[in-house]
């Protein structure tokens, strides 16, 4: 048996990527994952604070899938192709639920600066990681871009159609920046 902390926050991971954050109560998490609301209090000050634990465990997933579906790659093109077919791969696994940072960042005001903050620092570290693989701002912030708004586009049609098109266009921008 998971302990309450645990349950809480497997429990949010759930309802905050298939319900939103906003539509995701603290009563039904509290229903949910079957602990008490002074439990729930011992773990987390509030919503918002469960709302950073739960993007930071959704961001270490995500990479460790990401790092994982790209680890047999031998070629950068070979890499950016890898991680627009990862995109595919989610879409399929998570029925088109799109990123959960950008879903969130859609339903919060801007004065919730905590949980802006993780936003940010987990978006950047991802264009970061472009950037080392490239070794090249324009270059990798090109990809980033396409690559972000795959995620979205894919969400909004429900259908990977542009991220197809993407790793054509990211094949012609590698193919044409050495």
């Amino acid at each position: 048996m998971l302990k309450p902390r645990e349950r809480i926050l497997n429990t949010a991971m759930v309802l905050f990527h298939k319900q939103g954050y906003n539509n995701t109560g603290i009563n039904q998490i509290i229903d949910v994952a079957g602990v008490s609301k002074a439990s729930f209090y011992q773990h987390f000050k509030s919503k918002d604070d469960l709302c950073i634990e739960f993007l930071n465990k959704r961001y270490d997933y995500w990479v460790s899938e990401l790092e994982q579906f790209t680890a047999e790659t031998k070629t950068v093109q070979e890499k950016f192709q890898r991680s627009f077919d990862f995109l595919i791969y989610m879409n399929e696994k998570e029925d088109f639920r799109g990123c959960s940072f950008l879903n969130i960042l859609s339903e919060i005001p801007s004065d919730k600066e905590d949980v802006h903050h993780v936003i940010r620092t987990h978006k950047n570290k991802l264009r970061e990681s472009f950037n080392d693989v490239l070794q090249n701002d324009m270059v990798s912030a090109h990809i980033y871009l396409l690559f972000e708004s795959a995620i979205l586009t894919s969400q909004l049609y429900r259908s990977n159609e542009l991220i197809e098109k993407s790793k054509i266009i990211v094949q012609d921008i590698l193919n044409n920046s050495h």
